[in-house]
């Protein structure tokens, strides 16, 4: 193993920002000591953001479409990522926690949740089957 001595500064570029950082001889060492073998690929302000769920611009989450419903419980005017429809309840967001708590965390029993699969030990997943065929 190399010691924090053998390392140099290295200039990299950010990948989410494009602007340039420095990647020390102890970031290394660290990075060395810890078994990655990578450079990381974002800054220390790109990375810090993404550690407190902060999201770029580019990201598909931060551009999503949302969708204009009335709360099937108040009647209130709210907003959805997803496009509502008419045979199932839209919930605007202090609704949507009440029904969930009233639920006890389980799910919708009026959804069909049903696994026809077995456990075929040694794989750490049931292998469904479906007209015979296994999938």
């Amino acid at each position: 193993m190399m010691s924090y001595e053998d390392y140099q500064d290295r200039v990299l570029t950010c990948r989410d920002c494009g602007q340039d950082f420095v990647f020390s001889a102890g970031e290394q060492a660290f990075f060395a000591s810890k078994g990655l073998t990578n450079p990381p690929a974002r800054c220390p302000d790109c990375r810090a953001a993404r550690r407190n769920g902060s999201r770029s611009q580019s990201s598909p989450r931060s551009s999503r479409e949302q969708y204009e419903a009335v709360c099937s419980n108040c009647g209130r005017q709210t907003t959805v990522p997803f496009l509502p429809r008419e045979d199932r309840p839209v919930y605007c967001s202090d609704c949507y926690q009440e029904v969930r708590s009233s639920r006890g965390g389980r799910r919708d029993e009026s959804r069909s949740y049903s696994y026809s699969g077995s456990y075929e030990g040694g794989h750490g997943r049931g292998r469904e089957r479906r007209g015979g065929r296994r999938w």
